[in-house]
C-alpha cells in the first residue's frame, strides 16, 4: 500500500510538471481600469489556485472560531468538576472523629 501510495504521488507531481512545461507561453489577465497582468499561464493558474485556497479557508475561520468556542465552554464544567473532586472539601473535626469501637 506504501509503494501504491508513492507511485500515486509520483504520477500526480510529473502530471503537473508536464503541465507546467507545456503552459509556459505568456498570457494576460485584464482587470478592473485597464489593468493587466502579462505573466505565464502556469503562474496564472497556481495563482487562481492559491488566492481560492485562501478564500476558503478565510471563509472557514468563523466556523472554526464557533467550534472552538463550544468545546472550550463543554470542557469547562469537566475541569471544574475535577478541580473540585481533588480539592479537600472544609470539613469540621468533630465528623472525622470516630466513636471508639468496643469489643473486637
Amino acid at each position: 500500500m506504501k509503494y501504491f501510495l508513492w507511485l500515486l504521488k509520483a504520477a500526480i507531481f510529473f502530471t503537473l510538471f508536464a503541465f507546467a512545461l507545456n503552459n509556459q507561453q505568456d498570457s494576460i489577465v485584464h482587470f478592473f481600469f485597464g489593468t493587466q497582468w502579462r505573466a505565464p499561464l502556469v503562474l496564472i493558474v497556481l495563482a487562481a489556485f492559491a488566492l481560492g485556497v485562501v478564500v476558503g479557508v478565510l471563509g472557514m475561520v468563523p466556523r472554526w472560531w464557533k467550534h472552538r468556542t463550544a468545546a472550550q465552554k463543554s470542557a469547562q464544567p469537566e475541569a471544574t468538576a475535577v478541580a473540585a473532586v481533588q480539592a479537600p472539601s472544609p470539613v469540621n473535626d468533630a465528623a472525622l472523629q470516630q466513636p471508639p469501637i468496643h469489643g473486637i
